[in-house]
């Protein structure tokens, strides 16, 4: 992760220096940016690409839910609640990487809801690792596995998450267990009224706000302080999945999960990657 953290902040300074000379704030939400190394997130995407230790992240995850499973399984007792996983859906048991992928060779600057929009349809979302093997272990324990995410593709949303889960060969797709969300990301009455019913054994995300609405805040030290409030949930009851290509962590840097590709948001970019940063002595 260090190397891959220099290497952001390395490629925001080239092209901090690159715009410096344009005049005017160019907004290539709907348009190429004409430079390949111009995606601010091109070291995050690779990363996904590339990486042996993003998959193992994945593996490392899905072991641990696993184990909660298997715990809550020999924990059980007659007249107990049924259990049950939580999961969300993107970058958690689908990855998108082929649709990072198409962005950084169109040289699209941050996350492109139109394409996006297009993509989905195509059932191009793959499996994330060991995401099959859990679940379908799950469904052979008589462990109910419920889908709860946030999306909006139109009239079709729902069509099109089931759609996904199934070309990638997911159990439990029906709409029992699959709620979307089109107007909302506040995925907390749902995941109470699955409580209600079942013991859930764990909640399996990508982002803080798959887990809990109160991560739901527009500050990056806000944001921290509330995830170590609940520290000891973590690898417990919350599961994270690895995903620094887009989600709410951009949201309390720029106030939007999905920002528009201008001079400004990439300044605040980089000062967000400088963050902290060493002082050389005089």
């Amino acid at each position: 992760m260090n190397k891959l953290s220099r290497a952001a902040i390395a490629a925001l300074c080239a092209l901090s220096v690159g715009h410096g000379a344009q005049a005017a704030e160019a907004d290539n939400r709907n348009g190429p940016s004409g430079n390949g190394g111009n995606n601010l997130l091109i070291a995050a995407a690779a990363w996904k690409q590339t990486a042996a230790e993003y998959r193992a992240l994945y593996h490392q995850a899905f072991n641990l839910a696993r184990m909660r499973l298997d715990q809550a399984l020999a924990a059980r007792k007659p007249g107990d609640k049924p259990l049950a996983v939580i999961t969300d859906i993107d970058d958690t048991v689908l990855n998108a990487v082929n649709y990072w992928g198409y962005l950084i060779q169109q040289d699209r600057d941050f996350f492109d809801d139109a394409i996006w929009d297009k993509w989905i349809p195509e059932n191009k979302l793959t499996a994330t690792p060991g995401a099959l093997d859990f679940f379908n272990y799950a469904q052979s324990q008589g462990v109910e596995v419920f889908y709860v995410s946030s999306r909006d593709q139109g009239d079709k949303t729902y069509e099109y998450a089931l759609g996904n889960l199934r070309a990638a060969g997911f159990p439990f797709v029906d709409e029992k267990h699959v709620t979307i969300l089109r107007d909302s990301s506040n995925k907390e009455p749902r995941q109470k009224e699955i409580a209600a019913q079942y013991h859930v054994v764990a909640m399996l995300g990508d982002n803080l706000n798959d887990f809990q609405r109160k991560y739901y805040v527009k500050d990056v030290d806000e944001r921290a302080r509330l995830m170590e409030e609940d520290r000891e949930l973590f690898g417990r009851k919350f599961i994270l999945m690895p995903n620094p290509t887009d989600g709410h962590w951009m949201r309390a840097i720029f106030g939007d999960s999905e920002p528009p590709a201008t001079d400004r948001n990439r300044e605040i970019f980089k000062k967000a990657a400088s963050k902290s940063a060493w002082k050389p002595a005089p």
